[in-house]
């Protein structure tokens, strides 16, 4: 057998492992779904008058269709800090050693553990935004290839995020601290455009907003669900997912080679 298809296999196994461990113990995935729903409720409900007001819009239904981009964004950062944790559980509970000891594709027990995260964050999206749509949210000016591009873009932010969540996970010494350290993919939305306008923030704090991944990933799936403008946001969203990508690679990588355990 080629190496190849020993890495496509063990992958696969590696893969159904972490999909049956999420499935068999699913409170941390929902636990981090109720942030969003959470927030899209109380936003929508309780501010959502007021916030529609805030962004030129003229009742609630407005603010449903700008904040739902916003929120899906929010679910994938959430999301992924399951990934941290599961990783982090897996190098400090004695397996990840086992797994040194076995015959299998080296770095099949990190692209399980991606791809599962990613597939997950897919879900999750799903979920959140099946939860938009029963409120109100409706794209329809957006066309078959602007949603395969925001599909496009959805997994390609998970992959990012979840390289970076699996490098937080494998450089944390216990659960605990993965959940931790990976709280700023959860929190960095409530900074960006997710919720108002970056432009309606102050001066000293704009750019900030602006330039962080999420602003320019959310207002780029708002341009292609909603058909408002994108400008340069498209390949700002798409250079931070790379970077993102390759630097939680590197890390993972690195870190899964030194840990001695």
């Amino acid at each position: 057998m080629s190496t190849l298809s020993l890495a496509l296999r063990d992958s696969n196994t590696m893969l159904r492992r972490n999909l049956l461990h999420a499935r068999r113990y699913p409170s941390l995935t929902l636990n981090l779904l109720l942030t969003p729903i959470m927030l899209l409720l109380l936003f929508v409900y309780i501010f959502g008058d007021v916030m529609s007001t805030g962004i030129g819009g003229t009742d609630r239904s407005d603010y449903v269709a700008y904040i739902v981009p916003g929120i899906l964004m929010m679910t994938i950062g959430g999301t992924v800090i399951g990934t941290a944790v599961s990783v982090a559980t897996d190098m400090n509970e004695g397996i990840i050693a086992r797994f040194r000891t076995m015959a299998i594709h080296r770095g099949s027990v990190i692209v399980g553990h991606v791809v599962g995260s990613v597939l997950q964050c897919v879900a999750s999206v799903v979920l959140v935004g099946a939860v938009g749509v029963a409120i109100g949210f409706r794209s329809t000016d957006a066309t078959p290839l602007e949603w395969l591009a925001a599909f496009g873009l959805l997994v390609l932010f998970s992959l990012a995020l979840t390289w970076i969540a699996v490098g937080m996970g494998m450089a944390s010494p216990n659960a605990e601290a993965a959940s931790n350290s990976a709280q700023p993919l959860i929190l960095l939305p409530l900074i960006s455009s997710a919720f108002i306008p970056a432009g309606t923030m102050p001066g000293w704090f704009r750019p900030i907003a602006e330039y962080q991944p999420f602003t320019p990933a959310i207002e780029t799936l708002r341009g292609l669900l909603l058909g408002t403008g994108i400008g340069n946001n498209w390949w700002i969203a798409i250079l931070w997912c790379v970077a993102l990508a390759a630097l939680g690679h590197r890390w993972s990588k690195a870190s899964f080679n030194r840990d001695p355990k």
